[in-house]
């Protein structure tokens, strides 16, 4: 039996409380409302006072918090209870840079530190689903690979550079809200064409979009442009989206069609329409 500790027990942290507790883990948490540790007391998990009380004694130390500011500041309040031994595993969304500064600190310091960003909800990290990314040094890692490996269905080593696993959490983020607005975009369309929304989402099945983002992305990653769908014939289409979705308002097709327009004012009409990749591949 593993003693851990949570620091942040909103609905991901709880879950993730909540399912070490079952596995038998003795699990200490603490959040900044107290209420929410103490509705996991039905669960076994013990609820502190403060961050410097939940991680006295722990092995493990799991974040769950809102963005890098509350990371520094629960670290901070932390350390006076934290042992030597002992491993931060932050499962926070936090940007790349801050996350490179932070574990370097706190390696200077002779904190173990792992960044592990989840594509997971409540749920699947209460039934050990969705997806776990770690990074840093490899030996803390290996150290602790098979507990968190009981926490997630697959659990993915990014390697020992700091902030590749909170980069790659952005690209995952990115291409599930990009997903998700243009999924609105498309009930927008079916709503003013009098189709039923969930007919028209399931038409969508027909589409196989991990192909589209093996074939047509890669071509964008490497800047391989030659036309398949010009940008100019599918800007017309995109014309025909706007039209037909009228006044109604839409989440991306409006900024896609801008951007559409700005290069073939440059002259790539006759480009592909993965050309709307085209300034991120040029480097500094």
């Amino acid at each position: 039996m593993s003693s851990i500790a949570f620091l942040g027990t909103g609905l991901l942290g709880g879950a993730f409380a909540e399912a070490a507790a079952r596995r038998g883990d003795a699990v200490t948490a603490w959040n900044r409302s107290a209420a929410k540790v103490q509705a996991l007391a039905q669960f076994g998990v013990k609820a502190a006072a403060t961050p410097a009380d939940a991680v006295r004694g722990a092995a493990r130390v799991h974040l769950v918090l809102k963005d890098d500011a509350v990371v520094d500041d629960v670290v901070a309040a932390a350390r006076g209870g934290l042992s030597a031994e002992a491993i931060l595993i932050d499962h926070t969304t936090t940007l790349p840079k801050l996350t490179a500064l932070r574990a370097k600190r706190l390696s200077e310091e002779g904190a173990g530190y792992l960044h592990c960003p989840v594509f997971m909800g409540p749920a699947a990290a209460r039934n050990a689903q969705g997806v776990m990314m770690a990074a840093g040094p490899r030996a803390l890692f290996e150290s602790v690979e098979a507990e968190l490996a009981k926490m997630t269905g697959r659990l993915h080593y990014m390697g020992e550079r700091s902030d590749l696993a909170a980069v790659n959490k952005l690209f995952g983020n990115a291409m599930i809200i990009g997903a998700s607005a243009t999924a609105a975009d498309v009930l927008t369309l079916a709503q003013a064409s009098g189709v039923d929304g969930v007919d028209a989402i399931g038409l969508l099945k027909m589409l196989d979009l991990n192909a589209m983002i093996a074939g047509r992305g890669m071509n964008m990653a490497t800047g391989n442009f030659a036309a398949s769908f010009e940008l100019a014939m599918a800007r017309k289409d995109v014309g025909l989206m706007l039209e037909t979705a009228g006044d109604r308002p839409l989440a991306a097709l409006p900024a896609i069609a801008a951007r559409m327009d700005q290069l073939i004012a440059a002259g790539h009409g006759a480009d592909d329409a993965s050309i709307l990749a085209i300034d991120a591949l040029r480097r500094d």
